[in-house]
């Protein structure tokens, strides 16, 4: 579906990252990603290389500017070209707003939303140039409805993410670049494992399909994005949630 396409995924060490990266491969997207942990990347570039694909590494924090500056830099030395951003970086606190330091509602911002703007910032000029992109962002339904088990933070950092996609997507559709997200709602990850089966139960029990996501029914949605079957549609936020959230 992506023809050869030259991506770039953030926050790729595992979870809903390191599955958007392997069906963005298995896809035959070649690809730069990104994230904290050396060892998970490596593991993953491994995997891709496996399926015929090129993959290089880039260890760096998504909220810092030269993070964005060396994945970009990578990429177009690597191949000529950028074609596909995904904003996947991404973390959480889970504390009330009383509870909640302030340094952490930094931290959460400074990742979530300025890491995302920092890549955007970054690419969108080798993707005028070309006269085309797509960016996908990977925010959630903590934007558009509050949950009581995410920190305001959280919440709070994702609609400015879908508020960037919005007006990012208003902005380049001249330029023939595309600008969507995808609203993941509770999905099988490290985290949801450490779960207790009461409490997955409870958020089980509130779905209306009644079974929680995979990370590879959000990369699912990412592919479609990313590909050409998408391409009239821009400025979108697509729920991913079984239900949890309807608009």
């Amino acid at each position: 579906m992506l023809n050869g396409s030259v991506a770039i995924v953030t926050g790729a060490s595992r979870g809903i990252g390191k599955a958007i990266a392997l069906t963005l491969a298995k896809n035959d997207a070649s690809l730069v990603i990104n994230g904290t942990n050396r060892e998970l990347l490596n593991e993953l570039a491994v995997q891709i290389e496996k399926l015929g694909k090129k993959c290089f590494i880039l260890v760096g924090d998504a909220a810092k500017p030269e993070t964005a500056a060396n994945v970009v830099r990578t990429v177009i030395d690597a191949f000529g070209r950028i074609d596909i951003l995904i904003n996947n970086a991404g973390i959480n606190m889970r504390s009330s707003t009383l509870e909640m330091e302030l340094t952490d509602w930094q931290n959460v911002l400074d990742v979530n939303l300025n890491g995302t703007l920092y890549f955007c910032k970054t690419v969108l000029p080798f993707m005028i140039e070309q006269k085309y992109g797509k960016i996908v962002n990977i925010s959630s339904t903590a934007a558009k409805t509050a949950h009581r088990n995410a920190a305001p933070s959280y919440g709070a950092s994702k609609a400015g993410v879908n508020y960037l996609t919005r007006h990012l997507a208003l902005e380049m559709a001249p330029h023939n670049i595309y600008v969507n997200a995808v609203c993941p709602g509770p999905v099988e990850t490290d985290m949801s494992r450490q779960w207790t089966d009461e409490y997955r139960q409870e958020v089980s029990a509130k779905i209306p399909l009644q079974k929680l996501g995979t990370p590879q029914n959000v990369a699912d949605a990412v592919l479609f994005l990313a590909s050409h079957m998408s391409d009239f549609i821009t400025g979108e936020t697509i729920n991913v949630n079984g239900g949890t959230y309807m608009n």
